[in-house]
């Protein structure tokens, strides 16, 4: 497998108190990595030094495009979803495109192949007959499937996404999963989630977070070591395609 993601070293945080420390991280073509861990724990703070939303205090992130060599690595990002402005004046349609924003000029229109893409995509999200509905007037649900549609519509090597499943209708929480393994086949994908038995149940490998990084290069986590690194007891419970957690008490 060829690496996209190199990590080393990696220490970070904020306003000089470290949130991340001695992170090793490799994330290679058509990976489907979990990241998991506590609130806290530096899962999006990891996430940001990543997209270079932050400058780490020290360590390497290497990245190494497979398509175009030469051109940075093509990363798509589903944010989460308490991060957006539910009141700014755009559409489905422009949303979806500003995901194409990045290989334009500011001045530059969306070319007849780039909305033709765009149309493709709203119909992969289900969001046919909404194209020009205003996001402030779309459900939790549609507006995670616009987001994820924004993520893809470039084609990148790499998607991350942040706490996808949330708000998101329980019919197109299924078929959320669905779509992730068909872009997986294309893409690597980093899937960030609190939702530890959904995340289990979908990815090939798993980086649990909490200050340090402890990778798995497989799903096969015994309840014993969750319960360790969580700081708390943890039990799983699947329920068919869509399993979810339970947090017994703590105990003092």
């Amino acid at each position: 497998m060829q690496p996209l993601i190199e990590i080393q070293n990696l220490s970070a945080g904020y306003d000089g108190r470290t949130v991340l420390r001695d992170v090793d991280l490799t994330v290679y073509d058509r990976d489907f990595l979990g990241i998991i861990g506590p609130n806290g724990g530096g899962k999006t703070t990891l996430i940001r030094c990543i997209l270079g939303l932050l400058k780490p205090q020290s360590g390497t992130i290497a990245f190494h495009p497979q398509k175009d060599k030469q051109a940075p690595l093509a990363i798509g990002y589903l944010p989460q979803y308490a991060s957006i402005d539910r009141k700014f004046p755009i559409t489905v349609r422009e949303v979806i495109l500003s995901g194409l924003s990045s290989r334009k000029s500011l001045s530059a229109r969306y070319t007849a192949e780039e909305r033709e893409r765009a149309a493709r995509v709203i119909a992969r999200m289900g969001l046919e007959g909404m194209e020009q509905k205003a996001i402030g007037a779309l459900s939790g649900g549609q507006l995670q499937r616009a987001l994820l549609g924004r993520a893809i519509v470039s084609d990148p090597e790499v998607v991350i996404l942040d706490e996808p499943a949330t708000y998101l209708d329980r019919r197109f929480e299924a078929r959320l999963y669905e779509l992730l393994a068909e872009i997986n086949r294309d893409c690597a994908i980093i899937l960030v989630s609190h939702d530890i038995g959904t995340v289990l149940q979908q990815v090939k490998s798993i980086a649990c977070v909490n200050e340090t990084l402890h990778y798995h290069p497989d799903t096969g986590i015994t309840g014993e070591w969750l319960e360790q690194n969580f700081n708390c007891p943890i039990e799983l419970l699947g329920h068919g395609n869509l399993p979810h957690r339970i947090l017994k008490e703590h105990t003092s």
